[in-house]
């Protein structure tokens, strides 16, 4: 029998009527006495009309979404914003009460609800009293994180009171533009009041944002970091205040000669874009296969020694590593500079509307300027953002983005260097000397102590995007290896997510990041020793790192240099991913005929699928970090924080192998209803008792929207197939289960087995792909979806033509 949760336990009565019965008495005499509500916009502490209110409820939001509808004019806020709470965690809701009838028909219920007497139609406020929590005005605590106001105490320590400081003031979004406008003109001239300046403005209705950047003198940040009612964190309009964003940055090594163009052949219309740094486009690496599409004037401003970072990345998408000499990519890639100089984000814009605009400019119209752009990697990041549960416009940003226009984003997770304690090595000798089991267990259980400081860098939470962290992989010749020079390699005996790779989970605890891609193998330097060692990750070099095309340094012109980390990564991801539409369109002559939405989710499908987890990583987590004991759920919770959905290794992602289908399909399903993918099973696996595995990945896009019950409005999810023990197989252990993969937009299962299958003629597997009901506001939209299934047996030869005749899919002749 399936078991159901128990619904949360209603608070008494007694309970509710001494905890809001004084806030609701106080409304009505203040009502009483001014029927416009006037008197109580001024009391920081009430429950004023245009004011945001905080509802703290037990258990499902669900109800009381449903509940408030009812009441004329009160408007639901950005319900996607909602955060757990630490005591019961129950969902936060915010309201905002337009007007002073709103307010009194509110007062109004509840004192029905505590006489027993509510009219027909008002029962779903039942449960909305009953398992209210608390009910407060949002204020200055809520609108100034304490994170925040610890960065913006750095900023201004040691600063003269009139010295500038620049701030994101977001505001409460509003549908209504007069209202919008009002609310807008309040927050201008709160800031022009304090001697301040407006520098920059958006407004993105698709995502619910609205927002100013700002320069304030000190004297006012400090008002701010004081949460003061009177100041600009006291404002009505005001949803939050926070630093500037900064963009994550990436470390190169010094400069060497050695990069040779490759040889010249046609190069065709792109389907990757980079949104980075400005690139030294002319390198003799980067000349022939750079579109530069400078939006925003970056590039004069941008020292051609300085640009580090885009260049970089432009070459690892391009020709990968270096030190893997790979073909090139057959396309030309699109690059819109959205970092200025020193790498950093144009000081006097919002980082959100820089991308949005980038985006539509790329896809949107008959102007378009790069119609093709099917995948956009995104190798940063803000490092004033780490990830705490609530989405940041950024990544509500992507989101949209992905299912409006088809586009696959690639985001890296984000790297943290923060230094790592090792309380069981007093000295950097020691660890030196220590073995590699020893190092790999001290470190890891130092980083699982401080998970919670080393969460994803906004936007990587995005849910249409796939994340990606580093693992420890290059390709450094043995010999270079020996020049780390006393930096020690915390995990030299097996594959594993770099220190620095920020860790997951994403929002509403989806797997994060998604996949893991080489990102050198990242060593520790000494820092300092207290009672014990501190190391933090040591910077990329010839022993340790990606090889890359690098600015012009000492007079060469085709220079070359090493790089790390979670961005590196991520560029090798979106070349994977190139890679892949590459092969299906050789395979597939009318793979181009898809649409872009089509194609995007069965390449997002496709990138995930080959991923696992490194056993022996997954093993030493679980012994090291566990918990000892505890149920495998919480386990592979803590697993899957580092490695996510696994490593991929990029020509396993691409390569074609004679003991082995991989099969693909997308499609679009329209609300509650299913779709069956059939799949073939060669006869030559039956009868042999060997290793053999069946996985599936199903991917897709959400439609999102502001004010809606659930951000990932729409859920899919693979059945598992009845015929599966025909086949001999069961759920892999080194996985994450269900109840963690169904919370994203992509579902991996795998099945493993080592006994000989019971295969017949023409026997198929039956894959459904279901289309749950909608969580929130129904969703008429179609939802689309790529799932990519394989069939292995290893040594078994004969799997790939049993299949492609079964399919009758002709031979393909290579170009």
């Amino acid at each position: 029998m399936a078991r159901f949760p128990r619904p949360p336990e209603a608070f008494s009565v007694a309970r509710q009527t001494g905890a809001f019965t004084p806030k609701f008495d106080r409304l009505a005499q203040v009502l009483a006495r001014d029927p416009t509500g006037l008197e109580l916009r001024a009391d920081p502490t009430a429950l004023a009309p245009e004011r945001l209110l905080v509802f703290e409820v037990r258990g499902s939001i669900a109800n009381f979404a449903a509940a408030i509808q009812r009441i004329p004019g009160i408007e639901l806020v950005d319900e996607e914003e909602l955060s757990a709470s630490a005591e019961d965690k129950a969902p936060v809701a915010y309201l905002m009460v337009p007007d002073a009838r709103a307010l009194r028909e509110l007062e109004s219920l509840w004192r029905r609800w505590l006489a027993g007497t509510l009219n027909r139609g008002e029962t779903p406020w039942q449960g909305v009293f009953a398992l209210l929590r608390d009910l407060r005005p949002w204020g200055p605590t809520d609108r100034v994180a304490p994170e925040d106001s610890g960065v913006l105490a750095e900023e201004i320590f040691g600063r003269a009171d009139a010295d500038r400081i620049p701030l994101e003031i977001e505001i409460i979004f509003r549908a209504n533009d007069n209202v919008a406008r009002e609310n807008e003109e309040e927050v201008r001239a709160a800031v022009i009041a304090r001697d301040g300046a407006i520098i920059s403005r958006a407004r993105l209705p698709d995502i619910a944002y609205h927002a100013l950047l700002v320069d304030l003198p000190v004297r006012a940040v400090r008002e701010i970091i004081e949460r003061a009612p009177g100041g600009i964190a006291g404002l009505d309009p005001v949803m939050h205040i926070r630093p500037q964003s900064v963009a994550s940055s990436i470390e190169i090594a010094e400069a060497e000669g050695g990069g040779v163009a490759d040889t010249i052949t046609p190069l065709r219309e792109p389907i990757l874009a980079m949104l980075d740094g400005v690139p030294v486009a002319a390198h003799p690496l980067l000349a022939r296969h750079v579109i530069l599409d400078d939006q925003f004037g970056l590039e004069p401003d941008a020292p051609v020694n300085q640009r580090v970072h885009g260049t970089a990345m432009v070459s690892l998408a391009i020709h990968g590593d270096r030190n893997n000499p790979a073909p090139t990519l057959p396309r030309q890639v699109h690059v819109v500079p959205v970092l200025g100089a020193g790498d950093q984000f144009p000081p006097r814009r919002l980082v959100v509307d820089i991308i949005y605009l980038a985006v539509r400019a790329m896809r949107e119209g008959v102007d378009a300027t790069a119609p093709g752009v099917l995948i956009v990697n995104l190798s940063l990041g803000n490092a004033r953002r780490p990830f705490h549960g609530t989405l940041s416009p950024w990544a509500r940003l992507l989101d949209r983005l992905a299912y409006r226009y088809g586009i696959l984003f690639l985001v890296s997770a984000g790297n943290n260097t923060d230094a790592i304690g090792l309380p069981t090595f007093p000295t950097h000798t020691a660890f030196e000397d220590a073995t590699g089991a020893d190092r790999s267990t001290a470190t890891l259980h130092a980083i699982g102590n401080s998970m919670a400081d080393r969460r994803l860098f906004s936007p990587s939470e995005t849910i249409n995007g796939i994340t990606v962290g580093a693992s420890n992989d290059d390709a450094v010749a043995p010999v270079d290896r020996h020049l780390a020079r006393g930096n020690v390699d915390p995990y030299p005996d097996f594959r594993s997510p770099n220190p620095s790779s920020t860790l997951g989970p994403g929002f509403a605890k989806s797997v994060k990041p998604d996949i893991l891609m080489p990102g050198a193998r990242e060593h520790l330097r000494f820092v300092r020793t207290d009672d014990h060692l501190f190391v933090t990750p040591a910077g990329p070099g010839r022993a340790a790192g990606l090889k890359v095309a690098a600015p012009p340094a000492r007079g060469i012109e085709n220079a070359e240099s090493y790089t790390n980390g979670t961005s590196a990564a991520t560029a090798l991801a979106s070349r994977t991913c190139h890679r892949i539409h590459d092969a299906l369109e050789a395979a597939y002559p009318n793979f181009m005929a898809l649409t872009h939405l089509q194609r995007a989710v069965i390449l997002k499908a496709l990138l995930v699928h080959p991923a696992r987890w490194p056993e022996d990583a997954a093993e030493l987590i679980k012994g090291t970090i566990g918990p000892v004991g505890g149920h495998h759920t919480h386990i592979k919770d803590n697993i899957r924080r580092f490695l996510g959905y696994g490593y991929v290794d990029a020509e396993d992602a691409v390569a074609c192998a004679a003991d082995r289908a991989t099969f693909w399909a997308v499609g679009a399903l329209q609300p509650d209803r299913i779709a069956t993918i059939s799949v073939p099973v060669p006869v030559a696996i039956g009868g042999q008792p060997r290793p053999h595995h069946v996985a599936a990945t199903l991917a897709w896009f959400t439609p999102v929207a502001p004010g809606r019950k659930s951000y990932r409005s729409v859920r899919l999810k693979l059945l598992e197939p009845d015929n599966l023990g025909a086949l001999s197989v069961t759920p892999s252990k080194h996985q994450p289960d269900t109840n963690q993969t169904n919370r994203g937009t992509v579902f991996m299962r795998c099945w493993t087995g080592d006994k000989a299958p019971a295969v017949t003629a023409n026997m198929t597997i039956d894959l459904v792909v279901q289309r749950d009901p909608d969580p929130g506001t129904p969703i008429d939209e179609p939802v689309p979806f790529g799932l990519a299934v394989t069939l292995a047996m290893p040594g078994i030869v004969e799997i790939y033509d049993q299949v492609r005749q079964r399919l009758a899919i002709p031979q393909q002749q290579p170009v």
